[in-house]
């Protein structure tokens, strides 16, 4: 029998003793000090003890404790505030034993701009540090583009940036189709706009019933007012209000409802949730939480529920398909961070029962597809082996590609595909350096020995297929690199283009040089199509982004003694870096705070680098 407490720096049972009996959470740590797995407890001591046990749960718990070698733990309050911490805490290390949300995309919002006194209302994503208001997260960008189309006919505010509303001369577009007031040009007051902006506000806080009420207040006196045209205005904001609130709004007591379905089948399990924010459906979206191993539901919804609400507006109820375990800690913990009192329910009726089935029959046909795009992964992985004739089946597979104009910006590109598909988290590009523009061999030589010394050092996993967009010369340099590192039993195969770079005439080329082909509609084809268009995806926009990155740096940049003030005299004198690139040495000495050396130095530099 295997000592699971063999590696532990410390005597478990004199250190349970030392544990209190209160509230918090408990991190495992391996012998590199890196975090296996986050828990919290109601009571320490009790629930640590438990772990080191003679009989254990699960093969699972058993692996986990074999690469323990320390636990540390942190006192709370009360086990909410534990509960909490351990959210927080898996969003922040990932735990390789936790159940993992794969949460990492950046949502997108509305956000209004707050410093401009004519604000713009525009589709956000990414960090929410600039000053103004936030609305969201949507589910999808299409949810958060109806709404910004709809601000855009209902209030008519701007959507351009400040550089293009500040240049303007006359109306653009926007104003000509009737979907900006046309602040930029002064034909609406300050004052005006500004209502508009509130009015948007109120519309995006969920106010649309008191926004409607209100404009019929306003149209009634237009009408009282003999202003006709203005009584028209609020006639048509309020029809184009009533239209949507047919097309979109949910009947609902609350006003804010999560609906959350999950579905397992053996280690995958998906999550759909469908958004309701005062009545309106923001629409839905598919998780796939990462599962150490097959798992009940309703430990998954816990989990699933603690991560989410990090990151997300908890609304006044959540709807799930099936009762939480510790629902009524969840409850606790999340009406503390809401600030007021929330409902979590399992068994809803009427309305909310149909909500629910709607959304138990999305969670089943997006685990329907998940388990079909699998299977097929899968198929392909056994056709690759038998195509190529390998004694295993390949778990592990990268395939390199490089990308460059005429030999500028060369960047290579690294992408990993595992038998779930792309691991994306793995790929990685290499800005080549130190090269003759154009040379592909020593590109992909360079790129190989760096990524493969970083492996060879431990920082990641080799692969069992090495994949090289390229024929044989590529494939020669690829054995050479890996040669000179000392790697070994990694299976390298070149994929060259075919007749007219035309998909299913690919020629791979093996280690020893021998060629294979595969029919047009192999399996183990379609699946080297797949990597080798990912890894040629992935090589040219890094390569666009380098390539335009390095355009907008300056060569006057690069001379030592030549300061802002200097350059910027310099392109004022000769009209620009196409001027200055032109004159000769005497020319440039003539410009104020030039002298003789300076100029001399810039000619040089501006005729090396060819602009």
């Amino acid at each position: 029998m295997v000592d699971l407490h063999k590696n532990l720096k410390f005597d478990p049972k004199e250190y349970i003793k030392s544990l209190p009996s209160n509230p918090g959470v408990y991190r495992m740590l391996d012998a590199n000090e890196k975090l296996l797995y986050v828990g919290k407890a109601k009571n320490l001591k009790k629930r640590v003890s438990t772990y080191f046990s003679k009989t254990q749960p699960s093969a699972r718990i058993a692996r986990m404790l074999s690469q323990t070698t320390n636990v540390e733990v942190v006192v709370t309050n009360t086990e909410a505030e534990a509960l909490l911490l351990e959210n927080n805490l898996i969003k922040q290390h990932r735990p390789r034993y936790n159940i993992l949300l794969r949460d990492d995309k950046s949502y997108p919002y509305i956000y209004i701009s707050s410093k401009h006194k004519f604000p713009q209302i525009t589709f956000y994503r990414g960090s929410r540090k600039k000053q103004g208001r936030y609305f969201g997260p949507y589910t999808s960008v299409g949810a958060a583009r109806n709404a910004l189309s709809l601000l855009q006919k209902v209030f008519k505010v701007r959507q351009c940036d400040d550089y293009f509303f500040s240049h303007r001369s006359r109306p653009c577009l926007q104003h000509q189709i009737d979907r900006c007031s046309a602040p930029c040009v002064g034909l609406i007051n300050e004052e005006d706009y500004r209502n508009d902006i509130d009015s948007a506000v109120e519309f995006l806080d969920g106010n649309s019933e008191q926004l409607i009420e209100r404009f019929v207040e306003e149209m009634d006196k237009a009408s009282t007012d003999l202003d006709y045209e203005k009584a028209a205005e609020f006639r048509d904001k309020i029809g184009m209000l009533r239209e949507v609130s047919e097309q979109q709004y949910v009947s609902s007591e609350t006003g804010n409802v999560d609906i959350i379905a999950v579905q397992c089948e053996g280690d995958i399990a998906c999550v759909q949730v469908f958004n309701i924010r005062a009545g309106v459906n923001l629409g839905n979206k598919s998780y796939f939480p990462s599962l150490p191993e097959a798992i009940k539901p309703k430990i998954i919804l816990t989990a699933f529920l603690g991560q989410y609400y990090l990151t997300h507006s908890i609304p006044e109820e959540i709807i799930t398909s099936h009762e939480p375990s510790d629902v009524a800690l969840l409850k606790q913990m999340l009406s503390n961070k809401l600030g007021k009192k929330i409902e979590i329910v399992h068994a809803p009726r009427s309305k909310r029962a149909r909500w629910l089935e709607i959304a138990k029959k999305n969670v089943a046909t997006a685990l329907k597809t998940k388990l079909a795009t699998k299977a097929g992964m899968a198929q392909r992985y056994e056709a690759l082996q038998e195509e190529l004739q390998l004694e295993f089946m390949p778990t592990r597979m990268e395939c390199f590609d490089i990308s460059h104009t005429q030999g500028e910006a060369t960047v290579a590109s690294c992408v990993v595909f595992e038998q779930v598909g792309a691991v994306k988290s793995d790929y990685r590009r290499f800005n080549i350096e130190g090269i003759e523009p154009g040379d592909d061999y020593a590109a992909m030589h360079q790129a190989l020995t760096r990524r493969y010394t970083r492996l060879k050092k431990g920082e990641g996993k080799l692969p069992d297929i090495l994949f090289i967009d390229g024929g044989k010369g590529q494939v020669s340099k690829a054995k050479e690199a890996l040669q000179e590192l000392q790697i070994e039993g990694v299976n390298i195969i070149g994929v060259a283009k075919g007749v007219e770079r035309r998909a299913g005439y690919e020629t791979l080329i093996s280690m020893d040089g021998s060629i294979i082909h595969l029919e047009e509609h192999s399996l183990a084809l379609h699946l080297i199509q797949q990597i080798r268009d990912e890894a040629h995806r992935f090589a040219i926009t890094s390569h666009r982004k380098r390539r335009n990155k390095k355009r907008v740096h300056s060569p006057l940049e690069n001379i030592e003694g030549l300061g802002p003030k200097r350059r910027q005299n310099l392109l004022k004198y000769f009209g620009g870096i196409r001027g200055v690139s032109k004159a000769g040495e005497e020319e440039l000495a003539k410009v104020p705070g030039i002298s003789k050396n300076l100029a001399k130095a810039i000619y040089q530099e501006m005729h090396i680098t060819g602009s």
